[in-house]
């Protein structure tokens, strides 16, 4: 088989060992012709990790850009643009592959010319137990629909190949054409944990006449680490409340009808803010009225960050604040 060249981009934040472990995972990779990225939003490692991070790069097995921001859209634009191979591929900083991970990405590029992404199958190391109890041949015909789609691709674990709406950021890999003929860069509006980030780059894609592809058979294991990764809050936090609604609302105000989007911010709403399944969050009154606030705000926040950013196609943080360029 001729197999495509990949570029592989791990944007990381704040990782250390689990970093290492996930370059050693990728590189021992028996795959004909791929590059390693690393986009490292960490201003100061431990002496370890660094070390092992030059070592890697003063040998070519990786190339490490050093940035001067945390924004994981914009270190996955910067990977692009600094990249060449023919496949992109995005993986965490936290993950496992098993032996034979990128060939069962490659395959269904080289098998199937519509495709221009495929989404991989993740496999949370927190959640093994009760993955099982959630799987699912197909997807059933909502999951097509953006303004609902996004509860059911969530929540199961589809076992048999199909076409999908989108993939998870952790695991999903791109035909260079979207970049290089198309344009398609992630946006870098959305903040903090980036949630919706991969959403939204996806459906851009419908309007390149490729779909994506979910291959079972292209999974791995995302550990999942409570500390670091690409953003820099907590999940516990009030800026990720806010971010995580604005995100939802950035994603609907950007790209759906306004049946989608009644879909969406209604179900956001019932879930979220009331706290009715799947989500099943306190339903004591205070805690829905403070969900409800952080809706609001987060509706607001969307709404000005799309005015404030007219005419900048998403773009936010300097490609060129690299302070460390690959030897």
């Amino acid at each position: 088989m001729d197999w495509p060249t990949f570029s592989v981009i791990i944007p990381t934040y704040q990782r250390e060992t689990v970093l290492c472990d996930t370059l050693d995972s990728l590189l021992a990779q028996d795959y004909p012709h791929y590059e390693v990225i690393v986009v490292d939003q960490t201003q100061t490692h431990q002496p370890d990790t660094e070390q092992r991070l030059t070592e890697l790069a003063q040998a070519g097995r990786i190339t490490r850009y050093i940035v001067t921001w945390a924004s994981l859209p914009a270190a996955r634009n910067l990977g692009i643009e600094r990249s060449s191979g023919e496949i992109v591929l995005f993986i965490d900083d936290d993950v496992v592959l098993p032996p034979g991970y990128l060939q069962a990405h490659a395959r269904t590029f080289v098998e199937r010319p519509d495709v221009g992404a495929v989404a991989g199958r993740v496999f949370d190391r927190m959640k093994l137990a009760e993955q099982k109890d959630l799987e699912i041949d197909y997807l059933p015909p909502e999951a097509m629909d953006p303004g609902i789609a996004w509860y059911h691709i969530d929540l199961v674990h589809t076992t048999q190949p199909q076409q999908v709406l989108t993939a998870r950021g952790c695991n999903m890999s791109f035909r260079r054409v979207l970049f290089s003929q198309f344009g398609l860069r992630f946006d870098e509006r959305f903040y903090g944990s980036a949630v919706r980030e991969e959403s939204d780059f996806c459906l851009h894609i419908r309007q390149t006449g490729y779909i994506i592809w979910y291959s079972p058979e292209a999974h791995l294991v995302h550990l999942g680490e409570e500390t670091g990764g690409c953003h820099d809050i907590s999940t516990r936090s009030l800026r990720y409340q806010l971010f995580f609604y604005h995100n939802h609302f950035l994603l609907g105000l950007k790209n759906l009808t306004l049946g989608q989007n009644l879909r969406l911010f209604g179900r956001l709403f019932d879930c979220h803010v009331l706290g009715h399944a799947p989500c099943n969050k306190d339903p004591n009154p205070l805690k829905v009225i403070s969900r409800g606030g952080f809706y609001l705000w987060g509706l607001a926040y969307a709404a000005y960050t799309l005015a404030i950013t007219a005419g900048r196609k998403g773009r936010l943080y300097p490609q060129s604040a690299v302070i460390d360029h690959p030897l």
